[in-house]
């Protein structure tokens, strides 16, 4: 048996849940939960020196699945630097499992190396937290452990899912002796759950088909969600048979229908509101981009709104929930759809909901959309939001793409449908601009789609730990956008009016991806034209490797071709 036989059989509970994935960043106080993990064989190990892009990576490695992902480090400021990944995870309700090694507690606070307060360090940022015993002497430890780390990755996936952290004392000697063997324990206990379906009883649907059928202006909000094709099917069928409004940013990756809505950031700001306002607003999803759409339904209140999440935690983002449905968005709307569709077959007429309320929001989408297009045919100079446009052309469907906080995010945005089926993620959990690089990576590193990052440069410079990693995903591309600096500042009224702009907001530099792209081997290409990114974009998004290509841009251009596109809209509207 060895030494921290407890620490050996977390790895064999991990695995037995069917966690398969596992990122490290070294160290010595956790040397054995690293080995744990390395010598049972069954898990793929990715290393990463820097903890806070290991964490990002890590999150990258989970957006997709519901399995989480192992995280490993030492004890000291190395767990502290895990924060903004966890707090991502968080908010963007990804499973992540984090293991902190840590000195025994009595040593807390007594000068000794790399030891700081671990216990609760991440906050409410997290599912829950354990703390394990650092003693295994009595034979209730070792039966306190087991719970904990079952507790803990069921934790993980219950509903919704997010990140769980174990912060695990570990006394000296942690290193195994010559001839130690690594197996896990006889007595081992796997504890599983069964997973129970959220439903509504009839008596609740009769309530809410009766509220439907009262409000003849509907408009369902799609929030940040992970693509469904079964939603999507359903949300089409809603809009088509029920004359329904389906608004749709580019991080809910609810798209492909014509009359879904996706240009809303250009026509809210000049639509009559007496057109577009809404009887019953119904959401779903986690955070929305558009600032244009929150502004008007918190200025244009519905009369009913519906939030339909699992999660139990009040959101109003939109300041005017009066009732939250706590199930699937997928069960709620194939349910609704079926309960209304037979109620009308049964019934042999048509829909009450007013057909006029989706004829104005999809004529409006459609005008958008043209005058969007003219203006982007008429760029001449080479600008963020071109390049973004040129890049997103050149895709096929095959393509995932990764969009970075700050302009990128809204400039893809205001791109509407031109995104086709091309799923989008993005960390808009807390909406930082650092780790888009390594989520993108950990991503890449599972996927087996090409995946394409947007990125501007300071997110790129703030991220760049991530590619210190041996073997990078070769089906990723990173599209740098450097225009030298915060050019969001630009655009927005405040700062862009104060002369400390330049210094003390955009932060001018003179930085480049370049070296980074030499330090990590990766093939490097740059534009400084239309023209020459026209001719790199192709051989860029289809040569082998991992590929960088910089784009150079002018900040005063920039900001002329964004704010010169709501002026277009506006003037033409």
């Amino acid at each position: 048996m060895a030494v921290l036989q407890p620490i050996v059989d977390i790895a064999e509970i991990c695995h037995r849940h069917g966690i398969r994935r596992v990122v490290v960043s070294p160290g010595s106080r956790s040397a054995a939960l690293t080995l744990a993990f390395v010598r049972h064989g069954g898990f793929q190990v990715q290393v990463v020196i820097d903890e806070r892009s290991a964490g990002f990576i890590a999150l990258g490695m989970a957006l997709d699945s519901e399995v989480p992902v192992v995280m490993i480090c030492t004890s000291g400021s190395a767990a502290y630097n895990y924060a903004p990944s966890v707090s991502e995870a968080f908010f963007q309700q990804v499973p992540l499992l984090v293991f902190t090694a840590d000195r025994p507690r009595e040593w807390i606070h007594q000068h000794d190396g790399q030891t700081i307060f671990q216990s609760e360090i991440f906050g409410s940022h997290v599912r829950k937290f354990f703390e394990l015993p650092a003693d295994y002497g009595h034979e209730d430890a070792c039966w306190a452990i087991n719970r904990m780390v079952n507790d803990a990755i069921l934790s993980c996936t219950g509903v919704p899912f997010g990140p769980v952290h174990v912060n695990v004392p570990i006394r000296e000697p942690f290193y195994p002796l010559e001839g130690e063997v690594f197996a896990p324990s006889n007595n081992l206990r796997v504890v599983n759950r069964i997973p129970a379906l959220s439903t509504l009883s009839s008596d609740s649907w009769n309530t809410l088909l009766e509220k439907w059928d009262s409000c003849g202006r509907i408009l369902i909000v799609a929030g940040q969600s992970k693509f469904n094709a079964n939603l999507n099917n359903v949300l089409s069928q809603i809009s088509e048979e029920l004359d329904v409004v389906i608004v749709a940013d580019c991080i809910s990756n609810v798209r492909n229908d014509s009359k879904f809505i996706s240009y809303h950031d250009l026509f809210l700001p000049n639509q009559n509101p007496d057109d577009l306002r809404p009887d019953l607003l119904i959401t779903f999803g986690l955070s929305v981009i558009s600032k244009a759409l929150k502004q008007f339904l918190q200025k244009n209140p519905a009369l009913h709104h519906w939030h339909v999440s699992e999660d139990s935690h009040l959101v109003d983002t939109f300041q005017s929930l009066t009732c939250q449905i706590p199930v699937s968005p997928e069960y709620f709307f194939e349910n609704i759809f079926e309960k209304l569709d037979y109620q009308l077959f049964v019934q042999g007429g048509e829909p009450e909901t007013d057909p006029s309320f989706l004829t104005n929001w999809v004529r409006s989408n459609n005008q958008a959309k043209q005058l969007l297009y003219a203006y982007l045919d008429n760029l001449s100079l080479l600008n963020d939001l071109s390049v973004i446009y040129g890049a997103i052309l050149c895709l096929n469907d095959h393509w995932r793409i990764h969009v970075a906080n700050s302009m990128p995010v809204r400039y893809l945005n205001v791109l509407g449908d031109t995104l086709g089926n091309r799923m989008v993620a993005s960390n808009r959990g807390t909406s930082g601009i650092d780790g888009c690089v390594s989520t993108a990576i950990g991503d890449a590193l599972v996927s087996d789609n090409s995946v394409l990052l947007i990125t501007g440069d300071l997110a790129f410079l703030y991220d760049r730990n991530g590619l210190i990693i041996n073997s990078l995903p070769a089906n990723l591309k990173v599209l740098v956008v450097n225009n030298a600096g915060g050019n969001i500042f630009r655009m927005i009224d405040g700062p862009s009016k104060l002369p400390e702009l330049e210094d003390f907001f955009e932060t001018r530099h003179q930085f480049s991806a370049k070296g980074t792209a030499q330090d990590s081997r990766i093939n490097y290409l740059t534009a400084t034209s239309k023209h020459q990114l026209e001719e790199l974009l192709p051989s860029f998004l289809s040569g082998n490797g991992m590929s960088i290509l910089e784009v150079f841009t002018d900040p005063e251009e920039n900001s002329r071709a964004w704010k010169g596109l709501k002026a277009h809209v506006r003037a033409k509207w």
